[in-house]
């Protein structure tokens, strides 16, 4: 069983996945909320970055098992053959995990910049991001 708590809401799953993505050392995870954008494919997306391909698998994994261990939705998996950019899709969330120069070539952060962002606290609750600090949370600037 895991450390956390089942969700109950789509928010409280993004939540939960940057956590398990926490867990692995994913670097500059955001959460963006995209529930007021009428053509957004999910209410959240929680984009995070891994070194190489064995963090990238990693962090999928780690998410994927504990999703099947609590007993909750597994995700559609797609890009775990190139590790460059793996996606889980629960439907209402989706998580990006991305090589860190992948991620700075599609800038899903500059694409969804309507949304809003949010990072974890230390004490795992979301903490807001205004469009000024989000540089300092992608520490290479990737929204440039």
């Amino acid at each position: 069983m895991s450390k956390y708590g089942i969700p109950r809401t789509s928010k409280g799953l993004a939540t939960l996945c940057a956590k398990l993505a926490d867990d692995k050392l994913a670097n500059d995870i955001l959460i963006i909320n995209l529930s007021s954008i009428e053509a957004a494919p999910a209410d959240f997306f929680v984009i995070c970055s891994g070194e190489s391909d064995i963090q990238v698998e990693a962090i999928a994994n780690h998410i994927d098992r504990t999703m099947k261990t609590m007993g909750l939705i597994r995700p559609k998996v797609e890009g775990m053959e190139s590790k460059e950019w793996v996606l889980l899709d629960f439907f209402d969330v989706v998580v990006h995990v991305f090589k860190s120069d992948t991620r700075n070539y599609y800038k899903l952060e500059k694409l969804w910049g309507d949304g809003s962002f949010f990072e974890l606290s230390s004490s795992g609750t979301l903490k807001k991001v205004t469009n000024n600090d989000l540089l300092s949370v992608i520490k290479d600037k990737v929204i440039n």
